[in-house]
Parts: C-alpha cells; structure tokens; sequence
C-alpha cells in the first residue's frame, strides 16, 4: 500500500473516530496517533486531510447536500461521508488533485471500509460533484 493511500485511510478513521466521539481537540487527535502506525509522508498527509476537511467541513458539507438531493446527510454512513470529504477537500483545494485519482482513491477506501454499496455510492457522489464543479466534463461510469 503506498503511503498516499495509507494517509487517506488514516485520515478517514481519524476523522470518523473525531465525529463519533464529538471531540475534535488536538488531544484526542494526539490519542488516535497512539494507537496507528504509518510512514511520516502517510501521517503528514493525513494530517493535511484531517485540518482541511475540518477548516472546510461547511463547504464541503453543502457541496455533498447539492449532490445527494434526495438524502439528508445525517442519515448517510459515516464512513461514506468522510470517505467523500477527504476526496471534495483534495479535488478543491490547491495542489487539487486530478478528478480521476480522488475518485478511484475514494472508491478504493470505500470497498476497504464501506459497506457493498459504499463503493458504487461514493462514486456517483463524486462524479455528481466533479459535474457540477465543471471539474470533469465526461465522468466515466465504474
């Protein structure tokens, strides 16, 4: 597993583990590195992910909304969820990265930690996003 992949994996259960336990303090992030071991490139990407989809979670947050009309996203999986900040945060901000790369990373944590369908779901979440960002003018179908 590369350490990219590792970093975004890390991210995730970081960010799922600050969502279920409510507290999003340095300490219990300090914690969480206790108990994960990663390279220092895969912890410093996390990291990155971890305080960007933080500071943007609103932004992000409202884009994932937009592109799950007819689903509140309170009643989405966690996993899902986080699963597609982290990939919004890297498609929107400076370096972004390509449309393709976020979302096959995305898809690929999603068959790691989702359920069957979380796969097939982030996908389309995200090519609805990439759509209506104008991040991707022809979203290939999975």
């Amino acid at each position: 597993m590369s350490s990219r992949r590792k970093g975004r994996e890390l991210a995730l259960q970081a960010l799922y583990q600050l969502e279920i336990n409510g507290d999003v303090s340095e300490r219990t992030l300090g914690g969480f590195w206790e108990s994960f071991e990663s390279s220092l490139e895969g912890k410093d990407l996390a990291l990155r992910l971890i305080h960007g989809v933080l500071d943007h979670k609103q932004e992000i947050d409202d884009l994932i909304r937009e592109a799950c009309e007819h689903w509140r996203l309170e009643r989405l999986s966690r996993v899902d969820v986080n699963i597609i900040r982290i990939a919004v945060y890297e498609l929107t901000t400076p370096p972004a990265l390509a449309v393709e790369i976020a979302i096959n990373e995305a898809i690929e944590i999603a068959r790691r930690f989702g359920t069957e369908e979380s796969a097939a779901f982030v996908n389309g979440v995200l090519d609805q996003i990439a759509r209506r960002l104008q991040l991707k003018s022809i979203v290939d179908s999975r």
